[in-house]
């Protein structure tokens, strides 16, 4: 299904925008080495109670799952990129930890993921995972806008990943959202230019580049969610919510 939201749909989308990227603005804040991943969802669960949300991750059931979820957030730690299943694990210093957090406000969903590195070290390798995704990110919406081809967003996207060295995996990308987290079209991490769906006013989309060191290979964990890199590698994650927009594209999750 490929949703267009009305003018007052997108009102809400931009409030349930706002709302995540504060919650995950938040998140950032309050983690520190010694931190538990069972706490960053605790803490997500008061704030979506608080702001009269849903989760779209607690009752999550796909058919690639051992669902449901349970959960409120996705917390995915060093060789974990997708679908991190919050346990019972202490942060420590130098930690690449990727937030990927999706809920529901007013019946608009908004979807965004940030990576970042725990407490004072900063290992090279990671901080260039990160600034890839972000690169990629950022060129993928650039390319956005009315009439644009889908494919023009993926190719966008993995030209940048692919120049920085990085292999794509294309099991996983970005999505259209609305009502529900996972709609159509499927916005593929790499492509070809000219292909696909057209964007039109009005549709949401979920861009989320993500990135392997030294792989594009997945391998899931015994808890048949989280997803990491099949020779242990350090991976990264970066996602926006946009709007297609009459003359480009309104990022909907950037932080106030």
């Amino acid at each position: 299904m490929i949703e267009i939201l009305n003018p007052t749909q997108l009102l809400r989308a931009r409030e349930t925008g706002a709302l995540v990227a504060g919650m995950l603005q938040t998140l950032k804040s309050r983690v520190t080495v010694g931190t538990n991943l069972l706490d960053i969802d605790r803490w997500t669960h008061e704030m979506i109670t608080e702001a009269g949300a849903t989760s779209c991750y607690v009752d999550y059931e796909p058919s690639f799952g051992r669902g449901p979820f349970g959960h409120y957030i996705c917390t995915s730690v060093n060789d974990a990129v997708l679908h991190g299943l919050p346990h019972d694990y202490q942060l420590a210093d130098g930690d690449l930890l990727s937030l990927d957090l999706a809920v529901n406000l007013g019946g608009v969903v908004a979807d965004s993921a940030i990576s970042f590195i725990v407490g004072d070290t900063q290992p090279p390798e990671s901080v260039a995972l990160i600034d890839a995704t972000q690169r990629a990110l950022r060129a993928g919406i650039a390319t956005a806008g009315p009439g644009v081809p889908v494919g023009d967003i993926s190719h966008a996207i993995g030209t940048v990943l692919r120049e920085a060295g990085y292999s794509v995996n294309t099991e996983f990308g970005g999505h259209g959202v609305g009502s529900t987290m996972h709609q159509d079209p499927h916005v593929s991490n790499t492509g070809r230019p000219g292909r696909g769906f057209r964007l039109r006013p009005g549709l949401l989309l979920a861009l989320e580049p993500w990135v392997m060191a030294d792989t594009a290979e997945l391998v899931t964990d015994a808890d048949g969610w989280t997803l990491r890199s099949v020779t242990g590698c350090r991976t990264a994650h970066s996602e926006h919510t946009i709007a297609i927009t009459d003359d480009g594209a309104e990022i909907l999750t950037l932080p106030a």
